[in-house]
């Protein structure tokens, strides 16, 4: 065999391999536009789930023809609310005290007799620096 002839045969066989992850991406992204999609019923879900099963690329290619538009759609809203609780999740865990609050919180913690007087100036300390 020469160097030509397993150069194609390699060649070609990345071309399949490529070919294939592109379809299973396009597949899973398919299934998981039909179960983000709210407005459609459980039972048109399942219909498309079956054809996907049985006639797999024809249906992925009719699905992204007909449904493609409303998919980025989707997509972009389910992006956008992850963006919205991650941001609101950072503000809330980063939402600092002043540090003449964090002094008054620490003074109100020694009064209550929960941390010792050693303790109270290491965290005004923090504060202050």
């Amino acid at each position: 065999m020469s160097f030509w002839e397993s150069f194609w045969d390699i060649f070609w066989w990345s071309v399949f391999i490529f070919a294939w992850v592109a379809y299973l991406i396009a597949l899973f992204s398919i299934i998981m536009d039909l179960f983000r999609d709210h407005k459609l019923s459980g039972w048109w879900k399942a219909v498309w789930i079956v054809f996907l099963l049985f006639v797999p690329f024809l249906t992925a290619l009719v699905y992204l023809i007909a449904r493609g538009g409303s998919m980025s759609e989707r997509s972009a809203a389910e992006a956008q609310k992850a963006k919205d609780a991650t941001d609101a999740y950072i503000q809330q865990v980063a939402a600092s005290k002043t540090p003449s609050e964090e002094i008054a919180h620490a003074a109100e913690l020694l009064k209550a007799g929960t941390i010792t007087t050693e303790e109270y100036e290491k965290l005004k300390a923090k504060a202050l620096g």
